[in-house]
């Protein structure tokens, strides 16, 4: 089978499609033949070993290796078809249609992949492809999982720092189908896609500083690393909520000051990614109350250039692979 591996860190030219042997399933596994995987920021940082928040670094080079990678094949989320399940796999049978996780096991760049039976896999949702379904669990696990912590009630206003990326474009849909009011902050070309999905209100941060509008929000979620934490908080209503996707260290020290002395609130608990929370996107996709955005989808001679459209920040939700022909 063909998959894409890097055996180096690097730019995106450390991507080659290579030629490997397919995996056989474990006796509690299931064989997986991936039809569409998204390419995330965090492939892309994976691959160069550069991330944004610095604090990752040190536990992250030493779980995925110190001088190159262990795991050569990157991807974290997928869409495809069952092609076989080991003997005491009951959950799955050969072709049913899944979408899912792979965690930190990663290996969605490739024809097939061999996952346990326990991992955050369901049926795909039944109105939209393989690109589509390989578009939700990394944005609409993560969206949902904040959105929820913040207890978001009709009425509310809520802005979402940067919008139009994987998670962010969940968040602004999901948000907006709990009833807020919705400010959305991210690019301008990105404008016209983001008000399509429910944004009410749109800020380029190119050029307004929403920390210095004069306007104050009941939500604010935060995806972008590096923001002053202070005149985020400063932004918020009273009894307001900051929600951190990419926290600093600094940062995650102070939320515990800020939600214990103070009547705002700083979340930064990261998304379990569970199975029931997936189910729930699933049916909310089918009840069309949410969709699925896809940007560009790359076959996989294209993956360089998939991950320098990830990088320049440019595209308009998530960038999704094909893995079949």
């Amino acid at each position: 089978m063909q998959a894409i591996v890097y055996k180096k860190y690097g730019p995106p030219d450390v991507l080659q499609l290579k030629e490997i042997e397919k995996p056989i399933p474990k006796d509690n596994e299931i064989l997986i033949k991936v039809h569409a995987a998204e390419v995330t920021k965090s492939d892309c940082e994976m691959r160069s070993f550069k991330f944004a928040v610095k604090w990752f670094w040190l536990p992250l080079r030493l779980a995925l290796g110190i001088t190159k990678p262990r795991r050569q094949i990157l991807g974290g989320y997928f869409a495809g078809e069952v092609e076989a399940v080991g003997k005491n796999v009951l959950k799955f049978q050969s072709g049913d249609q899944v979408f899912g996780c792979a965690g930190l096991r990663m290996g969605c760049y490739s024809e097939f992949i061999c996952l346990p039976d326990n991992y955050t896999i369901v049926s795909k949702p039944n109105n939209i492809n393989f690109a589509q379904a390989a578009a939700v669990p990394l944005g609409g696990l993560n969206a949902l999982h904040f959105m929820k912590k913040a207890n978001i009630l009709s009425g509310q206003t809520v802005l979402i720092n940067g919008a139009g990326g994987s998670i962010g474009t969940f968040a602004v849909m999901l948000a907006k189908h709990m009833g807020a009011q919705v400010t959305a902050v991210d690019s301008a070309i990105k404008e016209g896609m983001l008000r399509r999905i429910g944004a009410d209100h749109f800020i380029d941060y190119n050029k307004n500083d929403f920390t210095k509008s004069g306007k104050s929000y009941d939500v604010i979620f935060d995806m972008v690393s590096g923001n002053s934490y202070s005149a985020c908080v400063n932004t918020l209503k009273p009894k307001g909520c900051y929600l951190m996707a990419n926290p600093r260290l600094s940062d995650m020290l102070r939320s515990v000051i800020t939600s214990n002395f103070t009547h705002k609130n700083v979340i930064f608990a990261f998304a379990g990614e569970k199975e029931a929370e997936l189910l729930e996107l699933k049916q909310m996709i089918e009840q069309e109350k949410i969709e699925a955005i896809v940007d560009k989808v790359y076959p996989m001679d294209q993956v360089v250039q998939a991950h320098r459209r990830v990088e320049t920040e440019q595209r308009l939700g998530p960038v999704v692979l094909s893995l079949v022909s």
